[in-house]
């Protein structure tokens, strides 16, 4: 007997449902779900948790190949973790745009080199770009950290995809602007996390 239908048999012998027993072990109804379906196998410390709560063994619960499974995942799990914070975490750092002097401004033939928030000598339409994108990859980053644990919204399974295109959308948009020094800091954030999505792989 494998692993999900040990946990399904054992629920179903204490008259539980999937949700109670999400309760009891703090974790989703759809986490419960997943593990009595075969589709997934629970980290380490949930598995500790179900082991405790149902008074059985960790051996009892598991064969050899599934102990294997479960390390697999828990490695996956952890990196995924770090990969998200650095990710998270670079595309806060965007924010230093608005306050320091990473943009150039041609002021009576002289190039100042300023801030986001003190930009005036562009156009309006380019200015608005400027800030929806600079937002844009903030926001990323806010909620690549914010929904670390949560597996069933939409920018959750697609956090690095969307980290990576609005990189990319920034890059080319500041070079196509003439803004080298945005670009330059865009593009090192963008081989960051080139490397990191290379290592966690």
């Amino acid at each position: 007997m494998e692993f999900h239908e040990k946990l399904q048999e054992l629920r179903k012998q204490r008259g539980l449902t999937q949700e109670e027993v999400a309760e009891a072990l703090f974790v989703s109804r759809t986490a419960v779900s997943k593990w009595e379906s075969g589709r997934g196998y629970p980290s380490i410390d949930s598995l500790k948790a179900i082991s405790k709560f149902f008074k059985v063994s960790i051996d009892e619960l598991l064969s050899g190949d599934e102990v294997l499974s479960i390390a697999e995942e828990d490695r996956k799990r952890r990196d995924t973790h770090i990969r998200d914070m650095v990710y998270g975490l670079l595309d806060l750092s965007v924010a230093i745009l608005f306050f320091l002097p990473f943009f150039g401004q041609k002021v009576n033939g002289v190039i100042q080199e300023i801030s986001l928030l003190s930009l005036t000598e562009i156009s309006m339409y380019l200015k608005i770009a400027y800030y929806v994108v600079v937002i844009a990859i903030i926001l990323s980053g806010i909620l690549t950290l914010a929904l670390q644990n949560c597996e069933s919204v939409f920018f959750a399974k697609n956090k690095s995809t969307i980290s990576f295109a609005l990189n990319i959308l920034g890059l080319f948009l500041f070079i196509i602007s003439l803004q080298p020094y945005v670009a330059t800091l865009l593009f090192v954030l963008l081989v960051i996390k080139a490397l990191m999505l290379i290592k966690f792989k």
